[in-house]
């Protein structure tokens, strides 16, 4: 399925929603995501719909295993070195790039992808952005330097300078 919208105007809770409308239309027991957003660096579509499903999350991982209990065993890395998680069936799990050697199609295969029809769905809601300012510093404010002189005969103008701010004795 695909899903023809303007990217800009989605944020990632648009994107969770587009996407969790899909896996309500299936029986789709396990959602795989990439870990972040290449454009923006979000990091928040896997919880978002996670929390959308009500499915446990993992997040980060390099390798998932489903077993045949229909438990999850998904790895990744910690602060503590490699990090194991099972989570029971459905749910919704985000990849490192990297961690997972992709499988290439055989020529049938990439014949028989073909013929398969795409379907084209326009989003179900209004997006509601990402909600990010455009943030600008202001220009710095200009700085003036004056020299007052060198070494001791400097003195009589940095004391006149500092009774002229105000810091008197």
């Amino acid at each position: 399925m695909h899903i023809e919208a303007d990217p800009g105007r989605f944020g990632p809770a648009d994107v969770a929603a587009e996407i969790a409308a899909v896996v309500a239309e299936g029986d789709h027991d396990l959602v795989l995501l990439g870990n972040d957003a290449a454009d923006s660096g979000d990091f928040q579509v896997g919880i978002r719909l996670a929390h959308e499903l009500g499915r446990p999350v993992v997040n980060g991982v390099r390798t998932v295993e489903v077993g045949a209990d229909g438990v999850l065993t998904a790895q990744g890395d910690g602060p503590e070195g490699s990090e194991t998680f099972r989570v029971p069936l459905p749910a919704v799990v985000t990849v490192l790039e990297g961690g997972v050697d992709p499988r290439y199609p055989t020529i049938t295969g990439r014949m028989k992808a073909k013929k398969v029809a795409v379907r084209v769905v326009a989003p179900r809601r209004e997006p509601q952005g990402t909600g990010r300012l455009g943030l600008t510093l202001p220009p710095a404010a200009p700085s003036v330097v004056e020299v007052l002189g060198t070494g001791p005969d400097a003195a009589p103008a940095v004391v006149d300078l500092l009774q002229s701010l105000g810091v008197t004795r």
